[in-house]
């Protein structure tokens, strides 16, 4: 097999990816991942959908992201997972450590421009995950039912109509004002802290929204940035040569995984968990 030659990056964030899931998209993640070598990766919430999570739905791309990020681990990549409201359970385990591997709730980061980064997942400032876990879950639920619908029409728009996709979650967010309140609101408040603390950087996710924008306040501003979501957006936070940017998977990428024959044997769910925990052994001897 030909090897991809790998995009060196300082720090890779990745947040909402919620594996587990109906809409995730797994495998153009792992192909994503296969592209670049991080020495830092901040999982910034979400990454596993415990909410959702059923054992009759678990596919063999959702289990290779995670074999993948433990081959990471395996090789000293620092890698915190920044806990989320989809796989809060994770905060009972808050400070576990495995080689380079954390599972923390917020990080914040000393970049060699003397400048501070601020990690942490934002549902923290959502009044319905605060006082309304219920009504929150519920929507989760429609969410992705409405991500099956959605893949189900852009199916037969792209084969049959020979047509571009749509986003009906997308449509019904940027329609609705009370959604770009909520993301306005969001994004101020975790600008207006992050000022306050003296960060340089806000790094969130949960809205599933990817940005890179300048907030000001009448205290100072600060550089806000949100890694976006594998569900729609298919994006990631890239940083290199002291210099944030956002990642999206293209057209271009999807036809060149399409067409990349897969040379290495398809191994099934329990062969790839021995695997990982193979590799856990690994880790804990080194």
């Amino acid at each position: 097999m030909k090897e991809v030659k790998r995009r060196k990056l300082d720090i890779l964030v990745l947040s909402d990816i919620h594996l587990g899931t109906y809409g995730c998209h797994a495998k153009e993640l792992l192909h994503y991942l296969k592209s670049v070598k991080p020495k830092t990766v901040i999982l910034n919430g979400d990454i596993i959908d415990v909410w959702q999570f059923s054992k009759h739905y678990w596919p063999q791309s959702h289990m290779k992201v995670v074999k993948h990020l433990m081959g990471w681990m395996t090789k000293g990549v620092k890698i915190y997972y920044v806990t989320g409201n989809h796989d809060e359970m994770f905060r009972k385990f808050l400070g576990f450590r495995m080689g380079s591997f954390k599972i923390v709730n917020k990080v914040v980061l000393d970049l060699e421009n003397g400048k501070k980064a601020w990690f942490f997942h934002g549902d923290v400032f959502d009044v319905t995950m605060q006082h309304s876990k219920w009504l929150a879950k519920l929507g989760a639920v429609g969410y992705d039912g409405l991500i099956l619908i959605n893949r189900f029409t852009n199916f037969i728009l792209e084969k049959v109509f020979r047509k571009g996709k749509l986003s009906f979650s997308k449509r019904i967010k940027n329609s609705v004002k009370g959604a770009i309140k909520f993301i306005n609101n969001f994004e101020q408040t975790a600008a207006d802290i992050g000022i306050s603390n003296k960060y340089d950087y806000v790094v969130c996710g949960h809205i599933h929204q990817p940005e890179i924008r300048e907030i000001e306040n009448a205290h100072g501003k600060i550089m806000y940035l949100n890694s976006g979501d594998w569900i729609e957006n298919l994006t990631a936070l890239e940083y290199t040569e002291e210099q944030w940017s956002v990642y999206k998977f293209s057209e271009l990428e999807m036809k060149q995984m399409k067409a990349v024959q897969v040379e290495e044997k398809d191994l099934d769910n329990g062969q790839l968990f021995n695997n990982m925990v193979a590799e856990f052994d690994l880790m804990r001897k080194c």
